[in-house]
């Protein structure tokens, strides 16, 4: 079976958020999504506390396509001590960090195509130790990839962005840009979305950093010593760029039209335009590594684990994307080998 027919590897994050309950749901709604075979990762009490269907404790990813046409598959991360959703712990903590570390290895091995991680609590993995800024940058460490070069999209049915700065204080971004750096995201995601998504000649469009994106020099420089020059270089590779342009036009649906990836210079200006337009589908997905990953674009949500008010869709959104890019990523790598 190759990696990309093999089931996803789904860590379900802490186990007192909402992550069980909505990979639950997912399996619950496979056939109507016509989602591709799936197995969780991480403690099967945690789901059967908040959901009531039927699971499958399994022993090796091998038996989860056989399994998953009648329960969810779950691989046993045992967690010590309650489970309380909602209530976060740092053995929670433990239990996520120990599903996370296993389902990567697992896609990383090719037993599993891909991987889809669930949401997780910093705060609470900071407890036990964690010292990355996020999931992001924990697999790309566990892939012999520099976190630098892991680019994040964040996608969409009609809308897809890319920060090039993501978790660092509104303050530094300006001093933290630099042309490099956005050749070294733009160029990524071009071929992440020729690998992932199967489109041949991809559209980048790039969002100013400054009001007007920056009114001829007027508003700020950003646009003419880092933006213009990087977006030139990337013309003369051959591949599409377009911009700056100023970030308060670029999200409307005729603008959208335009471009297969919108390039943003910090957190807000890529996620306030995507959250606004499809929160409930929102997917992570992790460029520029040898593995799929995708998460859904939200938090734990401690506020309404175990009253089963999660939706799904998300989650949903990320196991079909994910499956899609295992798919074409083999497409891809056949014709270009």
């Amino acid at each position: 079976m190759s990696n990309a027919l093999r089931p996803l590897a789904v860590a379900m994050g802490d186990p007192a958020g909402i992550g069980p309950e909505i990979v639950g749901k997912a399996w619950a709604n496979r056939a109507l999504h016509t989602l591709a075979p799936f197995f969780a990762v991480g403690d099967p009490a945690a789901v059967e506390r908040v959901w009531n269907g039927p699971v499958a404790r399994i022993d090796s990813p091998d038996e989860a396509a056989r399994a998953f046409e009648t329960a969810l598959p779950v691989l046993t991360v045992a967690c010590s001590g309650d489970i309380v959703p909602g209530t976060p712990d740092i053995e929670g903590a433990r239990c996520a960090l120990d599903s996370l570390e296993l389902a990567t290895g697992l896609a990383r091995s090719g037993a599993a195509g891909g991987l889809v991680t669930g949401p997780v609590s910093k705060a609470q993995l900071y407890r036990i130790g964690f010292t990355h800024p996020g999931q992001t940058e924990f697999v790309a460490e566990r892939c012999g990839i520099a976190h630098a070069n892991a680019v994040m999209m964040l996608a969409g049915p009609t809308l897809r962005v890319v920060p090039v700065t993501t978790h660092i204080p509104l303050i530094e971004v300006a001093p933290s840009i630099s042309v490099g750096l956005v050749l070294a995201k733009a160029r990524a995601t071009a071929r992440g979305l020729a690998r992932n998504f199967g489109i041949a000649a991809p559209r980048l469009a790039f969002a100013g950093l400054n009001p007007h994106a920056g009114e001829g020099g007027a508003i700020g420089r950003e646009e003419i010593d880092i933006l213009i020059p990087a977006i030139e270089q990337l013309r003369s590779e051959g591949i599409d760029a377009a911009g700056p342009f100023a970030a308060d036009t670029m999200f409307h649906a005729r603008a959208r039209a335009t471009y297969d990836a919108a390039i943003c210079l910090y957190h807000d200006q890529a996620l306030v335009p995507l959250k606004t337009l499809h929160f409930d589908e929102g997917v992570n997905l992790t460029l520029g590594l040898p593995i799929v990953r995708t998460s859904p674009d939200h938090g734990t949500a401690f506020g309404i684990a175990g009253t089963d008010q999660a939706e799904p869709g998300a989650m949903i959104a990320a196991i079909r994307m994910a499956a899609q890019a295992a798919e074409y990523r083999a497409q891809y790598d056949a014709t270009s080998a």
